[in-house]
């Protein structure tokens, strides 16, 4: 791990500005959620990213959304502690997500985490392409 890698903090996001950050980025606007939990990897100075623990059954599951320009938030670190507010703080015992078939960088990334697929909704994103169910249960997690 590089020094910068190392140096990636996480913190709580306050007023909402890492969760409009990661939604302007998105392109998806925050009408959708309701309460939620975000927090921000911060490189230095720079927010490089961010996750929104959201439509949480406490004790059951929890979504996340994900959004980040830059591959250095991801430290064994970092995961631990976003796992951990999953499965301790929160008391879940699954996360899902939802991606776009065609990113790829992120099927890579989560089916490394042990997230597997449990669903396909066709032409279901905004340009038409189909996006895939992944989810990750507490008892698979490496975290």
């Amino acid at each position: 791990m590089n020094k910068e890698a190392a140096s990636c903090n996480v913190i709580f996001d306050k007023n909402n500005v890492i969760t409009n950050w990661v939604c302007d980025n998105l392109g998806s606007g925050n009408k959708w959620l309701g309460e939620h939990l975000t927090i921000g990897f911060m490189l230095g100075d720079r927010l490089i990213g961010g996750l929104i623990y959201h439509d949480c059954r406490k004790g059951h599951d929890v979504w996340w959304t994900i959004y980040t320009n830059d591959k250095h938030w991801c430290t064994r670190n970092v995961l631990r502690f976003i796992f951990s507010v999953a499965f301790d703080y929160l008391g879940c015992r699954r996360i899902s997500i939802l991606t776009s078939i065609n990113n790829k960088e992120c099927l890579k990334l989560v089916s490394r985490l042990g997230f597997r697929k449990e669903g396909l909704l066709k032409e279901y994103d905004d340009d038409g392409s189909d996006v895939v169910i992944m989810a990750l249960h507490k008892q698979f997690s490496k975290f």
